[in-house]
C-alpha cells in the first residue's frame, strides 16, 4: 500500500510539470471574485480540491473494473499488456495520428468543455471547486497513465489511494500556477517537457516488472513482520 500510494504522489508531483502546459492556461484564467489574496488562495484551492475530487471518484471506478480482472485471473497479464501499450505511445507518436482526434469520447469532452465556458461566467467560490471537478475529466495523458496504475493495485481502497495520492502530488505545482500566475517562463515549460517521457517510460516499465511479479524493493526479512509471517507460514 505504502508502495503504491508513494509511487502514485511521485508521478503526480514530477508529471505536474506536464500539467502546467495542458491544464495551465485554465488555472491561469479561474475567475476572480475580488483581487485579495484570501480570495486568489481559496480559489485556487477549492479548484485543485475539485481536481482530487475527481480522480479519487475514477480511482474508485477503476477499483471496480480492477477487482473484475483480478477475479478473472488475468491481472498479471493485462498489467503487462498495459505497459506494452504505454511504450507503444511512447516509442512511436505516430499512432496518435493514426487514432485521430474523432472518437466515441469527443462529445463527451466537447460537452465538459462547454460547461467550464459556462462555469467560467459564475463569479462564485462554488464555482471554482466545480471547475476543478470538469477540469479532472478532461483528456490527459498523465491521468491515463495514473488511471492504468490504479487498475493494477490489489483491492479498492489502494486504487482510491493511488489516484487520490497521483491528485494530491500534482497540488502544490498546478496550485502555484493558479495562485502566483505564470511563473513558468518558455524556456522552463520546455525542460518541463523533457521530464514527461522518463516519467511516462518509468511508469511502463513498472507495469510491465509488476506484471511479471517482479519487485525493486523487497521488504527486509529481518523486520518483526517478516518474522513474524514466517513464523505463521511454518504452523501450516
Amino acid at each position: 500500500m505504502i508502495l503504491a500510494i508513494t509511487t502514485a504522489f511521485i508521478l503526480g508531483i514530477l508529471g505536474s510539470t506536464h500539467c502546467i502546459g495542458m491544464c495551465g492556461p485554465i488555472a491561469l484564467s479561474l475567475p476572480t471574485i475580488n483581487q485579495t489574496m484570501g480570495s486568489r488562495f481559496w480559489g485556487s484551492f477549492l479548484y485543485n480540491i475539485g481536481r482530487v475530487v475527481t480522480y479519487s471518484i475514477i480511482g474508485l471506478c477503476i477499483g471496480l473494473i480492477g477487482n473484475s480482472i483480478a477475479l478473472a485471473g488475468v491481472q498479471n497479464a493485462f498489467s503487462i499488456t498495459m505497459g506494452l501499450v504505454i511504450l507503444c505511445f511512447l516509442l512511436f507518436p505516430f499512432i496518435n495520428h493514426l487514432i485521430g482526434s474523432k472518437n466515441i469520447f469527443s462529445s463527451f469532452y466537447n460537452n465538459i468543455r462547454s460547461l467550464i465556458t459556462k462555469v467560467f461566467s459564475r463569479k462564485k467560490y462554488s464555482s471554482f471547486f466545480i471547475i476543478g471537478i470538469l477540469n479532472g475529466l478532461l483528456p490527459c495523458g498523465l491521468v491515463y497513465i495514473a488511471m492504468a496504475g490504479a487498475l493494477t493495485t490489489n483491492g479498492l481502497l489502494k486504487s482510491i489511494a493511488f489516484m487520490v495520492f497521483f491528485g494530491l502530488g500534482t497540488l502544490p505545482l498546478m496550485w502555484a500556477v493558479a495562485f502566483f500566475g505564470n511563473f513558468a517562463t518558455t524556456s522552463v515549460r520546455k525542460a518541463f517537457k523533457l521530464t514527461y517521457p522518463i516519467i511516462v517510460f518509468a511508469m511502463a516499465c513498472l507495469l510491465i516488472l509488476r506484471g511479471m511479479g517482479i519487485t525493486i524493493f523487497h521488504p527486509n526479512p529481518n523486520s518483526p513482520s517478516s518474522i513474524h509471517q514466517a513464523v505463521i507460514e511454518c504452523h501450516h
